[in-house]
């Protein structure tokens, strides 16, 4: 008896050409760039949604402060008078110092570092997977935000810019396991390689011979090499150093500066060589 409704394929043979399919669309993708504008499209689409997703925790913040107290107002205002009295004093000191090494280097006829361009971006998004160390912000290609751009906060480097959209960046910081940082002591000048572990507090130095004149304390701060963190940036303190030499390298950990786990306010840097990048989409679900 024929059954009014034919039986399509089987679950198996279903499943076998959606996994054909995938990778077929994945390979492609990856050698082609087979659908670059359509995610550019669907990230523009998803951008209003992402904004939306975080409404809640800014009209939270508005809120708290509105109902911060008199007084907690009054000790914060002091503390921040104290610290722009201090910032102004070594920026002054600065200013001096700068002048005078703008004109040594003319002296040389070496090249006079131009300052870098400066633009601040806020948290949208820390992405949710826990063997990544990445981050969403308001600022994207129509503020030319580009490719490779440093990003920092108040105490030191935070991370580069990975991909670029429209309205909003993704951005993978210093302590992913993919990511990895020229870096010199400020101590001697002993240049490193520091790699990110997938733990937020702490990087590794990678390939540091026994004999390398390196102490927990010294301060790590950027080397300039590789042209994508501009030089002489905090990044971070050496915390440990165990010589084992039972092993070829020395083992040495350090403790970036930037407090990645309390990002609000990041600084983004450009310069005049920084090439407005190819605008990617921002993938992936994100959470607060």
């Amino acid at each position: 008896m024929d059954t009014i409704f034919t039986r399509g394929p089987s679950l198996n043979i279903r499943l076998a050409m959606a996994l054909v399919m995938s990778v077929v669309l994945i390979i492609a993708d990856h050698k082609f760039d087979a659908f670059q504008s359509s995610r550019v499209y669907m990230n523009s689409l998803m951008s209003p949604l992402q904004y939306f997703a975080n409404l809640p925790s800014v009209l939270l913040d508005v809120s708290s402060q509105r109902l911060t107290s008199r007084e907690d107002l009054v000790e914060e205002n002091q503390r921040l008078t104290n610290q722009v009295l201090l910032m102004s004093e070594r920026l002054q000191r600065f200013e001096v110092l700068q002048s005078e090494n703008d004109k040594l280097r003319k002296l040389l006829q070496a090249p006079v570092k131009k300052p870098a361009k400066k633009m601040v971006a806020e948290l949208m998004a820390v992405d949710n997977s826990p063997f990544s160390q990445q981050i969403v912000i308001n600022k994207g290609a129509l503020e030319d935000v580009y490719l490779s751009q440093s990003v920092l906060d108040d105490k030191g480097i935070v991370g580069q810019v990975m991909e670029v959209g429209s309205t909003n960046s993704r951005v993978v910081l210093i302590t992913d396991v993919t990511h990895a940082i020229p870096v010199r002591s400020a101590r001697n000048d002993i240049r490193f390689i520091a790699s990110g572990t997938g733990s937020i507090d702490e990087l590794t130095l990678e390939h540091v011979p026994h004999s390398v004149d390196i102490e927990e304390g010294d301060l790590l701060v950027s080397s300039g090499l590789g042209h994508v963190f501009p030089e002489g940036y905090p990044v971070a303190i050496v915390n440990r150093v165990v010589r084992d030499e039972s092993r070829p390298f020395a083992s040495v950990t350090a403790r970036p500066l930037a407090r990645l786990d309390r990002l609000k306010y990041l600084l983004l840097l450009g310069s005049d060589e920084g090439q407005q990048g190819e605008v990617l989409p921002v993938e992936g679900e994100t959470n607060d």
